[in-house]
């Protein structure tokens, strides 16, 4: 369950860290998650760690960086460069690359219409995770937008994705598919939430309150304390630099 020699074009198949201080980032998530981690220099000076659990990679972190500490959630696709092009014809507020990463793939990062930041992965060696949908790997990914409708058009325009609303009332979602698989969410930023646009990297658990506790004993911040959704539970936390990331407790996609 959960591992994964391919995916499909147009599935998210990967997320990394752009952090402040890779060492101190590094020994949050290990201790939280449990991975296992392997660095490798950078010719800028930098650091890339890749995460392991079970001998299998999940995620990874970089920097040091300049701007504020963020995860980046990764698309699988056939043709970067095409990509890009319709990034920018749907009205992406800017494209960056696509450029080589090595031989392990090429990649473009987009801000979408409503300011959220992605990263479009055409895969050469390295396809992404080999591992998903397990406890302490990657589960959902998830857009928060001051602009759903707008999103909605830009994602269904660039990749494809069928995107229906799924809930109504005092808290809206829409579950994105792509090829009929269920691929992700997306939701409202509540008014005057003060963050931008971004997309939510959620990673599964199987002690939700107490991954909750230790993400804060560990110098996180939880900033939505475990709450029931359909299918579970999750919560929202801090790591110690501030980039934010959520957890998830219960049914899980193969």
């Amino acid at each position: 369950m959960g591992e994964r020699n391919e995916y499909a074009p147009g599935t998210f198949c990967w997320v990394d860290l752009g952090t402040v201080d890779p060492g101190e980032a590094k020994a949050f998530y290990v201790d939280l998650f449990g991975w296992d981690a392997v660095d490798i220099a950078l010719p800028d000076g930098g650091t890339y760690t890749t995460f392991f659990l079970d001998g299998r990679d999940v995620a990874a972190l970089h920097g040091p960086v300049a701007g504020p500490p963020a995860w980046l959630s990764y698309i699988s696709v056939t043709d970067v460069d095409a990509i890009a092009e319709q990034a920018r014809a749907a009205g992406a507020n800017s494209v960056q690359g696509p450029f080589d990463v090595f031989d392990a793939g090429r990649m473009a990062v987009i801000e979408d219409p409503t300011g959220a930041h992605v990263a479009a992965w055409q895969p050469q060696r390295i396809i992404g995770a080999r591992l998903v949908n397990v406890a302490a790997a990657l589960c959902l990914n998830q857009l928060n937008t001051s602009d759903p409708a707008r999103a909605e058009r830009f994602y269904r325009d660039v990749f494809g994705w069928a995107i229906e609303q799924v809930a109504t009332g005092d808290q809206e979602y829409w579950g994105i598919s792509n090829e009929g698989r269920l691929n992700g969410g997306m939701m409202p930023l509540p008014p005057g939430a003060g963050a931008p646009s971004h997309w939510l990297a959620y990673f599964a658990t199987d002690g939700l309150d107490a991954a909750a506790t230790r993400a804060g004993e560990l110098g996180g911040q939880v900033v939505v304390p475990p709450m029931p959704v359909p299918g579970g539970r999750i919560a929202v936390a801090l790591d110690p630099h501030g980039a934010v990331f959520a957890l998830l407790e219960g049914r899980l996609d193969p």
